[in-house]
């Protein structure tokens, strides 16, 4: 260690707000470069280099090929397919001295489309299953929690080619097959999700998410089920409708200053009669929605009153659209909504579109806006009194509510993406006729799965899930030494011994970092704790007594072993 470039230290960067950021740049792993930018230091980039070994060695086993695209990419392809508008504000672009427009690859469907489009051509081609380890840019507006979420990462993306849906299907099996293999080689505790397809298209997609406490994915898993999905993929157990016959008419009433649910339930209670809830009330939430390339269109969001909603779900259900809440300005300019008072009425009669959470069903009744300040309607009834517009799944999910599935109901956790796979259908294959001759000698249009995991967001991972208070513990698998061997006695026979038992573990295939720095015992342990070796080996006063002690950085276990077969023990812990 005396040679090693590594500077480790005692206080938490100001900027870090999770463990893994923390105990990264603490323990000199990884070093900020620039917001959401990160250089790998030479432990953080040997823990980086075995995860990426484990992705390669269950993807090479699976049959995929390795190849490597640029990541500085032409327009021309992701204009092809929408996406370089879709993308927004989230896109690199750039322009080279002749005025070519250009990007930094976000992900690269399209050119992997497009080459194999130029090197296959037969059905006997086919199937074959690409893949890449590479960096990836996204120009997020607020880069954070260290490398899980920059604006620079690594990742693994793959991409199937089939002549048929069920050969795609036996392409996604075996992906999520090997997804299962590596993190279950790195240790990591994960559940598979069902997930929407988002900005990549296609139809069936499953979410790995590594269970974590800061992690900004919310999932629900049903208590009497398998049933798990991303909180944007839950969709919604729609109520049966509702006899409209012999309901009380809608009357207009005056509630006075109530332009929170709150109030409002606090009104009908104290003047209807009854126990009225925020379940009885209907809440509009004004958004205004911009499809790519498009114009900003108002549109109202019904929920039930006791219920928010989910930006997430929102952002989910209209993308590619971008979607925003109306600003004060919109209100000026549209007088007819009536801030705190809004109702279907008024937002359909203003020529807006009016759409409704699942639950809201022909024969509900609410008490809702009457788009005028100070009143609200009460018992106004959906099918009779109004007709939505259509329904979208945007409110929030909440532990309790029936599973999907009919078994059970939800209950949520928080997790951090680190694989995601999609079946992609032709989405792709037609927006570059991406077609082989069939045996019948016919045109066969491609379908295509595409496979994303998180290299370098596995390195933060795995250190949010399995570091302690005293540091960092990294699983065997992809620790960036097997052992961390500790000089902790000034004697020059302990010192000798010391690097007689590092060449040793070197010669038997073991990796061994050597702690030969001039400093004192108590620096040297608190080093070892922090940089997670998962063995420390102590060469300490034990060693006048014929001992090292063996340390489990996991188990927090320790040992004593005779010096004269102290190898043999250390290579019996390191294997477990």
């Amino acid at each position: 260690m005396s040679a090693l470039f590594l500077r480790t230290l005692r206080d938490d960067p100001a900027d870090a707000e999770v463990p893994s950021h923390k105990l990264l740049v603490r323990a000199g792993y990884i070093r900020r470069t620039a917001p959401g930018v990160y250089s790998w230091l030479p432990l953080g980039l040997r823990v980086f280099r075995n995860v990426e070994q484990v992705v390669r060695d269950e993807m090479d086993a699976m049959g995929a090929q390795e190849i490597l695209l640029p990541a500085l990419l032409p327009r021309d392809p992701y204009e092809s397919t929408g996406r370089w508008t879709e993308y927004g504000p989230n896109l690199f672009r750039l322009k080279d001295r002749k005025g070519a427009e250009m990007l930094l690859g976000p992900t690269h469907e399209e050119i992997f489309t497009q080459l194999v489009k130029g090197e296959y051509s037969s059905y006997k081609d086919l199937p074959v299953i690409l893949y890449q380890v590479q960096t990836k840019y996204r120009d997020e507006e607020r880069p954070r929690a260290g490398i899980l979420r920059g604006r620079e990462f690594v990742m693994k993306d793959s991409y199937s080619f089939d002549l048929d849906d069920a050969g795609l299907q036996v392409s996604y099996d075996k992906h999520r097959a090997a997804y299962r293999n590596i993190f279950d080689r790195l240790g990591v505790k994960y559940v598979i999700v069902k997930a929407t397809a988002g900005a990549m298209g296609g139809s069936q997609s499953e979410e790995f998410l590594a269970e974590c406490e800061v992690g900004e994915d919310t999932f629900v898993r049903s208590t009497e089920s398998d049933y798990a999905a991303n909180v944007e993929a839950v969709v919604t157990t729609v109520p049966a409708s509702r006899p409209i016959d012999g309901l009380p008419a809608a009357v207009a009433h005056e509630t006075g200053d109530t332009p929170t649910i709150e109030t409002l339930v606090d009104w009908a209670n104290a003047t209807l009669g009854g126990e009225y809830t925020a379940a009885d009330t209907l809440k509009n939430v004004m958004v205004k929605i911009r499809k790519p390339g498009g114009e900003w269109e108002i549109t109202a969001i019904g929920v039930p009153g006791d219920r928010e909603v989910d930006f997430k779900r929102l952002e989910a259900s209209v993308e590619p659209s971008e979607v925003e809440l109306l600003e004060e300005s919109d209100f000026v300019a549209n007088p007819a909504l009536v801030k705190g008072y809004i109702g279907p009425k008024g937002v359909q009669g203003a020529g807006f579109t009016y759409l409704v959470d699942p639950r809201v069903v022909e024969g509900t009744s609410w008490i809702t806006g009457a788009d005028v300040k100070g009143q609200h309607f009460v018992d106004l009834v959906v099918g009779r009194d109004f007709t939505p517009d259509g329904v979208i799944e945007a409110a929030s999910v909440r532990d309790g509510d029936p599973s999907p599935d009919g078994k059970g109901v939800l209950t949520s956790a928080k997790g951090i993406e680190i694989g995601h796979i999609f079946q992609l259908g032709r989405k792709y294959a037609d927006a570059f006729e991406l077609d082989v001759l069939g045996e019948n000698g016919k045109p066969v249009r491609v379908t295509m799965g595409s496979y994303g995991l998180g290299v370098s967001r596995m390195v933060a991972v795995l250190a949010e899930q399995m570091h302690d208070d005293k540091g960092l513990r990294w699983p065997r698998e992809v620790a960036p030494f097997d052992v961390h061997l500790v000089i902790a006695n000034k004697d020059e026979a302990a010192v000798a011994g010391a690097e007689d038992l590092a060449a040793e573990l070197d010669a038997a295939g073991v990796s061994v970092l050597l702690d030969d720095r001039k400093a004192s015992p108590g620096v040297k342990f608190k080093d070892s704790e922090l940089l997670g070796m998962p063995i420390v080996v102590v060469v300490g006063r034990g060693w006048s007594n014929g001992t090292v002690e063996i340390r489990d950085r996991f188990t927090g276990e320790a040992v004593e072993a005779p010096v004269d077969s102290a190898t043999d023990a250390v290579l019996a812990a390191v294997r477990g």
